[in-house]
């Protein structure tokens, strides 16, 4: 049987906008109007609708806390938990219903008996679905997505961090494809489905230049391995179904067989080959350098959520890289771009545990940091000497045994302590947060290493803060570290 015309209410996902309708705040005024109507009737295309815009918003949510710590895309996501399932099982009905006329006649028996199992099924769905709009949290919806709106406003659309999420589920699904291709199972074409979906919701939400080039055959993908799965239901169905003669399963089994192959051969065909679009797509997201600066864009962006002074992250980090350069220029240790990139990263979220606690901050954001999971492009043992040396920016003076650094081969551990060493120095130039230092010059001089920055006075409590916060790279250089503010060269 020829695939034919699409039938209303068959399960086809939204054509990809051609207005500027979009954003957190736009799909959550529409899931509160589009709930409304399916009060009114709980036909096929509200149903659809109300769907559409709660999957809209979960998946934005999902986003967004890939990147932003609070806890209330989370909330937003359960709060829209319940009524999504019950609205989606009742959207399968409608869509088993549509496949039985589909690929029946009238007068098959199996058709009449699946269509009356199916409509009872559909009776109760749309009870539950009711029910589940009237518990639904109407006023604690609006108000965390009032909140959250405005949250989103500070990570751009198409920046890189989203360019890198969207590289992540592309990376899942390309193994789901794979394994899909390889094992040739009905779960692993249903994992791939949901791995090709996540794909596309990021760049529906979050990538719309991409999305324009895109939607069109991420839609269709989507469309393709749905229907496969639909079709792998309705078998389950009618060989389920006691009123199914063998003659008449094997008929059916035919006719599903035939409507599954189609959609498997058009798959492929668009995803296999040197003009798969899966390398399409792969082209056109981070790779190389740019692959290692969208995920130290994440990375700051993440930290920036829970710093509550970004602008002395900033300083600090351009500080901390100034003393990095000089330190190196004066031969003092080999410079690489590796540890130079794990400075900068450390000195952005050295204060991201502010965020729990003013006292032991440094604790915090040691342990925050080690619970994030390696951005692509990182190793986990970048992530983890980030963490360490964060931890050490201040506090009591760590040694090459300290808790946070057993984890590093003995080798590495004075690399380590060097970086943290530097950061715990460039915080301290800053400890009051006015910003009065900005330029560093490095020298060295008869055996001692010689900071000058302007701006820097040399009496009083800030200067016996730096002196203190000095001692540890005295200790990783074994030289004298003095910091002035004459002899300024410009």
């Amino acid at each position: 049987m020829s695939p034919g015309p699409v039938h209303a209410g068959m399960r086809k996902t939204p054509a990809p906008a051609k207005d500027s309708k979009a954003g957190l705040a736009y799909w959550a005024q529409r899931t509160l109007d589009q709930s409304a109507k399916v009060t009114l009737s709980t036909d096929p295309e509200p149903v659809h609708d109300l769907r559409v815009a709660l999957r809209r918003c979960r998946s934005m949510a999902g986003g967004f806390a890939a990147v932003d710590p609070d806890p209330a895309w989370k909330q937003l996501r359960k709060l829209g938990r319940s009524l999504f399932a019950h609205l989606g099982e009742l959207r399968d009905a409608h869509v088993m219903a549509e496949w039985v006329k589909r690929l029946s006649k009238p007068a098959d028996p199996v058709r009449c008996e699946l269509l009356r199992v199916l409509g009872d099924r559909e009776d109760h769905l749309r009870q539950t679905a009711l029910q589940a709009i009237q518990k639904f949290d109407r006023t604690r919806w609006q108000s965390l997505a009032q909140k959250l709106a405005r949250r989103s406003r500070r990570v751009s659309p198409e920046g890189l961090v989203f360019q890198h999420l969207a590289l992540e589920c592309w990376e899942r699904a390309y193994r789901l494809h794979r394994r899909a291709l390889r094992d040739r199972s009905q779960i692993g074409f249903h994992r791939l489905r949901i791995g090709l979906k996540k794909f596309r919701y990021v760049v529906e939400n979050f990538l719309p230049r991409r999305h324009q080039q895109w939607g069109a055959s991420l839609k269709e993908l989507q469309d393709l391995l749905g229907e496969v799965h639909d079709l792998d239901l309705l078998w389950a169905m009618v060989r389920s179904n006691p009123a199914s003669l063998p003659q008449d399963r094997a008929s059916w089994r035919s006719r599903i067989a035939g409507e599954r192959a189609q959609r498997l051969q058009r798959y492929r065909q668009r995803m296999i080959g040197p003009g798969s679009l899966w390398r399409v797509w792969r082209a056109e997201l981070p790779q190389g350098k740019h692959l290692e600066m969208a995920a130290f864009t994440r990375l700051r962006t993440w930290g920036s959520f829970l710093d509550p002074d970004p602008a002395h992250a900033a300083l600090v980090a351009q500080l901390a890289l100034q003393l990095y350069d000089g330190l190196a220029r004066a031969g003092l240790f080999t410079a690489s771009a590796g540890t130079r990139r794990v400075l900068e990263a450390a000195a952005w979220l050295h204060d991201v545990g502010r965020s729990q606690s003013k006292r032991g901050h440094h604790k915090h954001s040691y342990r925050l940091i080690r619970r994030l999971a390696p951005p692509l492009g990182w190793s986990s043992r970048q992530l983890a000497a980030i963490a360490a040396v964060a931890r050490c920016h201040r506090g009591v003076l760590p040694r090459s045994n300290h808790k946070c650094l057993t984890a590093f081969p003995p080798s590495s551990r004075p690399g380590v302590l060097r970086l943290a060493g530097i950061l715990r120095l460039a915080n301290a130039l800053d400890l009051s947060h006015e910003q009065p230092v900005r330029l560093l010059q490095v020298e060295k001089s008869e055996g001692a290493i010689v900071i000058r920055g302007q701006g820097y006075r040399e009496n009083g409590p800030w200067a016996e803060r730096v002196a203190a916060a000095r001692y540890l790279l005295e200790l990783c250089f074994h030289a004298p570290v003095l910091v002035r503010s004459k002899g300024w060269a410009g």
